[in-house]
């Protein structure tokens, strides 16, 4: 009874230091998108002179929206689903999206689960030296053994709920936030030590030429339009923002820092680890010949990670390959973990904040729930792989990254957008920039007030509309 008490009460557990609250909110946006989405559109479209369009885009689109969902989370001291509530004006009714994020959180990890388990099994392959010596066609061939395997895809699924779900049992300071601390850490150390190793290796030069030489032409050719809408869509979800993965980090911190500052040092935390794993994933590809077709580097998705990489790391050498591989995929754990414990804390905190239950009661009833709603996704490659919700050549999964990335995302930005703008009928705009500017650190400018009520919102439905049509364009 008194643990119930003292939920309800609003006492809140809180960050052991900036330090801890930077890096797990970076942990939190730094996931699989950073390595098998962002160095095959920045090589698309136009290298180096794309990166600039997606830093404008990063500066003036995704960094209000997250300092928006600190803003909420920490005045509120409430993960999504109550701090809509808690801080909405008297008969309104923000707080339904309130469960929408909630339900989004939840679909999210069905299919994320499944796709770090891989990671988890391709790291152990490296290890065993699965690929030394195995042609192209038999390295490309395992990952649909792996996901036709359902009681392997089970057991590694079971895995890593259960480590996201341990580490949250322990707490905010003792587990989520020293255990991403070192994640963090050991992630960034190993993404800077491959990519000191790949730019050197015979024939990366033409990779790194690719990459980062600034090709304008490229750029404004007739994909204008499209390059345009690829820098907005990177950057708007590369920072996992929409559906209060952020807010929940905002709830715990100390109001001794302005937000727009913190939410600055994320993204550039953020973009590094993208930058960098281009870096690595790009040149190796181009030393080895691997995923490039015509001078163009052609692979993105789960099929650069598990069919051309491990092509790429098995033309290293039976030593070298296993070395630089095993450090690849626990690289990649690393990141996928690090999105996966702290979803899982935004999850475990919904029990908490709306039916005051302990942490230990929220860590149990969502361990046994997480394991059930993974299995559709995952019985999707095998049992019931003749069901395609999208059209020829979609799944489960991409239905469920559907629902989060074309809908809960861009939609869910536009609710915080609206809430912290509108007056009278919503949270305010002079409310989110008190809340915004407490404490030291760079302001939130109030005189972007006209373009985060009107211009905002509109790019967030051109967004929304974009991805809708992307979508049905390509599964047809």
């Amino acid at each position: 009874m008194a643990k119930k008490q003292t939920a309800l009460s609003g006492e809140r557990e809180g960050f052991g230091s900036r330090l801890g609250f930077i890096l797990i909110s970076a942990g939190c946006a730094i996931g699989l998108g950073n390595v098998w989405r962002f160095p095959y559109i920045v090589g698309q479209y136009g290298g180096a002179a794309f990166i600039l369009m997606y830093l404008l885009f990063l500066v003036i689109f995704g960094l209000p929206i997250m300092t928006m969902e600190f803003a909420v989370g920490r005045a509120s001291r409430k993960s999504i689903i109550s701090s809509f509530k808690t801080l909405e004006p008297k008969g309104t009714k923000w707080h339904a999206f309130g469960y929408v994020g909630a339900v989004g959180n939840y679909i999210l990890m069905m299919f994320y689960v499944a796709v770090t388990g891989w990671m988890f099994i391709y790291f152990f392959k490296s290890i065993g030296g699965s690929f030394v010596g195995v042609d192209k066609s038999a390295v490309s061939s395992q990952i649909d053994a792996v996901k036709g395997n359902l009681p392997v895809q089970v057991c590694t699924a079971f895995l890593v709920v259960a480590l996201g779900i341990f580490v949250c049992s322990l707490g905010l300071k003792k587990g989520v936030e020293r255990v991403n601390k070192v994640m963090m850490i050991l992630l960034l150390v190993i993404i800077v030590c491959l990519a000191v190793y790949v730019v050197t290796l015979k024939g990366a030069g033409a990779g790194l030429k690719y990459y980062l030489v600034p090709d304008f032409k490229k750029l404004f050719s007739d994909n204008f339009g499209e390059a345009v809408f690829a820098a907005m869509g990177q950057a708007f979800f590369t920072l996992s923002i929409g559906m209060g993965s952020m807010a929940i980090f905002g709830s715990y911190i100390k109001k001794d820092k302005r937000l727009f500052g913190e939410a600055t040092t994320i993204a550039v935390l953020d973009t590094g680890v993208a930058f960098v794993a281009g870096l690595i994933v790009i040149p190796a590809c181009f030393a080895f010949g691997v995923g490039i077709k015509d001078g163009k580097f052609n692979e993105s998705g789960p099929d650069l990670i598990f069919k051309a990489l491990p092509q790429v790391f098995n033309s290293m050498g039976p030593v070298m390959g296993r070395i630089v591989g095993s450090f690849f995929f626990l690289f990649m754990i690393f990141a996928a973990m690090s999105t996966v414990i702290a979803v899982f804390e935004n999850i475990i905190a919904f029990g908490m904040d709306r039916w005051g239950w302990n942490r230990h009661k929220s860590c149990l009833i969502n361990f046994i729930l997480l394991l059930v709603l993974v299995l559709p996704c995952i019985l999707g490659f095998n049992v019931w792989s003749g069901f395609t919700p999208l059209g020829a050549e979609s799944d489960i999964m991409k239905l469920e990254d559907f629902i989060i990335s074309s809908n809960i995302l861009p939609l869910g930005s536009l609710v915080y957008v609206l809430f912290c703008t509108w007056d009278k009928k919503a949270w305010g705009w002079h409310k989110f920039l008190t809340e915004a500017n407490t404490g030291k650190g760079a302001k939130f400018p109030s005189k972007l007030r006209f373009y985060c009520k009107y211009i905002l919102p509109i790019l967030l439905l051109l967004l929304w509309g974009q991805g809708i049509i992307s979508t049905f364009r390509w599964f047809k």
